[in-house]
């Protein structure tokens, strides 16, 4: 049974913000949990000037670098804390660090070749895609459910909200970000999320809940949106 009032309106919003540009490749040599480039650094602060302005009640953000060095100006035109949430964590590469690029390029072009079943598996060496999935899937349950928002027990994707009016950024990855908006909008996951929501570098997607009989539905009211950068520093 659903246990949100009908007669309240009410409304969660979860705002997916995707890091910038991330240095992959230093001198020829793949980099492991890499920092920002100079064009992800000026990206990070256009996001920030624009973000600023709304109101959240919580801005949590990745543990690895590219996220956090992201987040970092919009921490500070807040006026807040850094607040790192681990299940936000982009799916687990294999430990290459220093190893040539054509390797990693190499690993990328095999998976995208496999027959669609076969790219559960993931990269070699690496966190597989089913178990990446299954972990977001969960990270994000906990995630709401701690926040008082409950997937309920029905064929359809209905929700109950037990605290309306709670706005909340996510700064994390284009993956991490993509199957959390499956995940919420109740579609079956794909071992290519990332091809099916492609998000730019500090893309701003939104979703929203919206109220239908007896409860509420996630709702994606914004995709990928860019509109704080130049047409020169949009990348992805």
């Amino acid at each position: 049974m659903l246990t949100t009032s009908q007669s309240t309106v009410a409304w969660v919003e979860i705002v997916l913000i995707r890091h910038g540009q991330p240095e992959w490749i230093r001198e020829g040599l793949s980099v492991v949990n890499p920092p920002l480039t100079r064009l992800g650094h000026a990206q990070a602060e256009a996001m920030a000037g624009r973000m600023a302005t709304e109101a959240f009640d919580e801005i949590l953000v990745s543990p690895l670098e590219r996220a956090r060095q992201t987040a970092a100006p919009l921490y500070a035109a807040t006026d807040r804390h850094e607040q790192i949430d681990p299940w936000l964590e982009e799916i687990r590469d294999p430990g290459w660090h220093g190893s040539s690029a054509e390797r990693a390029e190499q690993a990328y072009r095999e998976i995208r070749e496999r027959p669609v079943d076969e790219r559960w598996h993931g990269l070699d060496g690496g966190e597989s895609i089913r178990d990446f999935t299954n972990r977001i899937h969960e990270g994000a349950s906990q995630f709401l459910s701690e926040r008082g928002v409950e997937r309920v027990d029905h064929e359809l994707p209905m929700w109950s909200i037990a605290e309306p009016e709670r706005r909340i950024a996510l700064v994390a990855h284009a993956g991490t970000n993509s199957v959390t908006i499956a995940h919420m909008l109740g579609l079956p996951p794909t071992p290519w999320e990332w091809d099916r929501f492609v998000l730019g570098h500090t893309s701003v997607s939104r979703l929203e809940a919206i109220p239908v009989h007896g409860g509420f539905t996630f709702s994606l009211t914004s995709l990928s949106n860019l509109e704080h950068l130049r047409s020169d520093q949009r990348t992805r």
